[in-house]
C-alpha cells in the first residue's frame, strides 16, 4: 500500500466520534521514504481546516526547527497520533488513540523510517509508555531497529518561552544521532574481503 492510498482511507475513517466533527482528516505529509518521522499529538484548528499537519503557529516553529538541521518538510514525514481534531483542541482520549493506532502503524510500515521523533507527551506515551517528557526529552532509545527520539511539542515553546532553548538544543542532536546509528549499522554489516 502507498501513503496516498492510506491517506484516502484515513480521510473517510469513522472509527471514532472525531470523524463526525472534523472538517478534514489530517493523515500526514512528507517524503514517503523519509529517514525521520515527526509525530505530534493531534491536529488543531488550522490543520483541521487545511487537512495538513503542523500548519499553525506550532507548525511554523517546527519549520524553523527543521531548518536548524538543514531539513525542510519535503525531507521528513510529519504526522500525529490522532488524524482528526478533538473538539476545542482537548486532549486525545484513550479510545480515540486506540482507534487511530492502526493508521499510524501502517504509515510507519510504509515509510520504514530510521528515526521517529515524538513531539509531546501523547506521542511519547504511544511509543515509550511510562516515560515522562520532562525526564525523557533529548534522549533516544533504539527499539526494533528504529531510533525513538523524545522532544517537547513545538507548541510548548509558544506557551512557555523558557522551553525554546531546550527544544532547539534537542533538535540539534538529531543529525549526530543519525550519524551514530549509521556507523553502528556499517559496523554490523558483514565485511567484504578482498581476494588476492
Amino acid at each position: 500500500m502507498t501513503l496516498a492510498e492510506l491517506n484516502e482511507q484515513i480521510s473517510v475513517c469513522q472509527d471514532c466520534e472525531l470523524g463526525r466533527y472534523r472538517t478534514k482528516a489530517v493523515p500526514g505529509e512528507g517524503a514517503e521514504e523519509a529517514e525521520i518521522v515527526f509525530i505530534g499529538e493531534a491536529p488543531g484548528w488550522h490543520e483541521d481546516q487545511q487537512g495538513r499537519p503542523f500548519v499553525g503557529p506550532a507548525g511554523q516553529y517546527l519549520d524553523q526547527l527543521l531548518s536548524l538541521i538543514g531539513l525542510g518538510r519535503k525531507d521528513v514525514y510529519i504526522s500525529n497520533v490522532l488524524k482528526c481534531r478533538p473538539p476545542q483542541n482537548r486532549d486525545p482520549l484513550p479510545n480515540e488513540m486506540k482507534a487511530c493506532q492502526r493508521w499510524l502503524d501502517q504509515q510507519l510500515e510504509v515509510i520504514s523510517p530510521r528515526m521517529v521523533v515524538t513531539l509531546g507527551r501523547y506521542s511519547l506515551a504511544r511509543f515509550l509508555p511510562g516515560e515522562t517528557i520532562g525526564k525523557a526529552h533529548g534522549t533516544a532509545r533504539r527499539v526494533g531497529g528504529i531510533i525513538y527520539y523524545v522532544m517537547y511539542h513545538p507548541a510548548a515553546a509558544l506557551h512557555q518561552q523558557s522551553l525554546r532553548k531546550t527544544i532547539e538544543e534537542d533538535m540539534l542532536k538529531i543529525p549526530r544521532l543519525l550519524a551514530e546509528a549509521e556507523e553502528i549499522a556499517e559496523e554490523s554489516k558483514p565485511q567484504q574481503l578482498t581476494m588476492f
